[in-house]
């Protein structure tokens, strides 16, 4: 049975009830003003306010369990789900509230937000899914409404063809998923996700290659969503052609709860089979940094370069999954990285919506002169840059630091550890090349016209509370860190009963 007052119950009723009222109200509405986007902007940023205090709470009064690995409900109400919870929800705050400005003016604000919503439900119950059929049904309605929201720009071409790319690979993405379900299922007779992964320790040796084969298709069904490569393909074209802000939502939001499901199945399910596949997700991790900063370097829209360097984001949390058996802090470093990408990527693209909404346009040449010009944006672009690339004292070097620590520290342990670090170090610093080709051009290089432009107001206001997370939790970066570390389930006991929740 599943709790009705549970934290993923409260969120899923407030934001399902304010995401499908929305388009109610707007259809209802005789008079079709131009204020529509504000309004809906408004209630929906209310019901994410609401829904994330709802969160926050119960995490802080205890009303929520520790992290467990696995449970016999469909849905636990942990601290590991609470924690992806917040990342997410902050991420929709985010794109949410700057929309305000981004899509003044543009068609069918009604939808917009309401998909955002509905977006938001699915990231968030994936978090707190302990089982299949729940989590598939979670990852659909995550993955349907951004299918739409991709190409929401109907008459733009790059746009529609973002769309269709997005939707191809999420579909044979939903397919791969559902065929490594599909497996788990006939082999265990189970779709509870930690009695299933229990039942695959005791499988008879001859079936042991099907439980390979299910394991191997969840890499490849979640590594899309999560970018890495070679599920990569996609990304670039799908974050380019997106509105800016949804943008946002699919690099900061939808590729973190990617990773939610990655850690509550395959990283639990490769303990329990005792698959010593750590050294394959090592060079996973290699690859996917390695090539999005290569990828990076060679564009020339700044919303490409960010959506590079968001796979190559990706492969820094992947060395914590790499090294989760052999140090204490790799995941906890991984958990830690996913909440800081969650600010540091959002307000790039929020920075990057910003700039198309006063100056009109993508291209590098248009942030020429842009700190002088729109100097707010320019600064919180900066920031959130060098955060990305791990710059101290922001909080990127902080999250960064544990998971290059993690690799260094497993060296007895397994020897190509420092490596791993080493190439995070390497690619960090390859990464601040085209990272400093942007701020290049904000500061050091003049537009044709070096006149001052109008900040849009919602956009700079989430700007302003992304600095303030980005330098705050590098300054003090202990509760984040501390926050994440209790968030890692014990991976020690996930096969024996003792883990089990409620």
């Amino acid at each position: 049975m599943v709790d009705l007052l549970s934290t993923p119950i409260l969120v899923t009723i407030i934001l399902g009830v304010v995401g499908l009222a929305i388009p109610v109200i707007d259809a209802a509405r005789r008079e079709k003003g131009k204020d529509r986007n504000k309004i809906y902007s408004a209630i929906a940023f209310a019901a994410l306010i609401v829904a994330i205090g709802i969160v926050i709470y119960r995490v802080f009064s205890g009303e929520v369990l520790p992290a467990v690995a696995f449970s016999s409900e469909v849905l636990v109400d942990d601290l590991f789900g609470s924690f992806f919870a917040i990342a997410l929800l902050i991420v929709s705050v985010m794109v949410t509230a700057s929309s305000w400005n981004y899509y003044k003016g543009k068609t069918n604000p009604a939808a917009y937000y309401s998909l955002i919503l509905l977006s938001t439900i699915g990231m968030v119950i994936i978090a707190y899914s302990t089982d299949f059929v729940m989590l598939f049904v979670a990852w659909e309605l995550m993955s349907l409404p951004t299918y739409a929201l991709a190409g929401f720009a109907k008459r733009d071409p790059i746009s529609n063809e973002a769309a269709i790319k997005y939707f191809m690979f999420g579909a044979l993405s939903s397919a791969l998923i559902v065929f490594a379900m599909g497996l788990v299922y006939g082999l265990t007779g189970t779709t509870n996700i930690g009695d299933s992964i229990r039942a695959m320790t005791t499988l008879d040796a001859s079936l042991t290659p099907v439980a390979l084969l299910a394991v191997g298709l969840f890499i490849a069904g979640f590594g899309f969503k999560m970018g890495l490569v070679p599920f990569h393909m996609w990304l670039p074209d799908a974050y380019e052609g997106a509105p800016t802000t949804i943008g946002a939502l699919l690099a900061a939001g939808t590729k973190k709860a990617g990773f939610a499901a990655a850690l509550r199945v395959i990283v639990l399910g490769m303990f329990a089979l005792n698959l010593d596949w750590t050294l394959t997700l090592a060079i996973v991790a290699i690859f996917t940094m390695t090539l999005g900063n290569l990828g990076a370097l060679m564009q020339r829209s700044v919303t490409r370069i960010l959506a590079y360097s968001s796979i190559a984001q990706a492969g820094y949390i992947m060395i914590g999954i790499a090294l989760a058996p052999y140090s204490d802090q790799a995941l906890s470093g991984s958990l830690f990285h996913i909440i800081n990408h969650a600010v540091m990527k959002s307000a790039a693209f929020i920075a990057a919506a910003g700039v198309a909404t006063a100056i009109a346009g993508y291209s590098l040449e248009k942030y020429r002169g842009l700190g002088k010009r729109m100097p707010i944006t320019a600064i919180a672009l900066s920031i959130s840059l060098l955060a990305l690339a791990g710059v101290p004292p922001l909080n990127g070097f902080w999250s960064k630091l544990v998971l290059f620590g993690a690799g260094i520290n497993s060296g007895p342990l397994v020897e190509w550890g420092p490596w791993l670090a080493i190439a995070g170090v390497l690619n960090s610093a390859l990464s601040l090349g085209y990272y400093a080709w942007i701020m290049r051009k904000m500061y050091m290089e003049d537009a044709p016209d070096m006149s001052k432009v109008k900040e849009p107001r919602a956009i700079v206001a989430v700007l302003v509370f992304a600095m303030v997370f980005m330098v705050g939790f590098g300054i003090w970066h202990a509760p984040l860190l501390d926050f994440a570390s209790k968030a890692v389930p014990d991976l020690s006991s996930a096969i024996s009963p003792v883990s089990l929740g409620p």
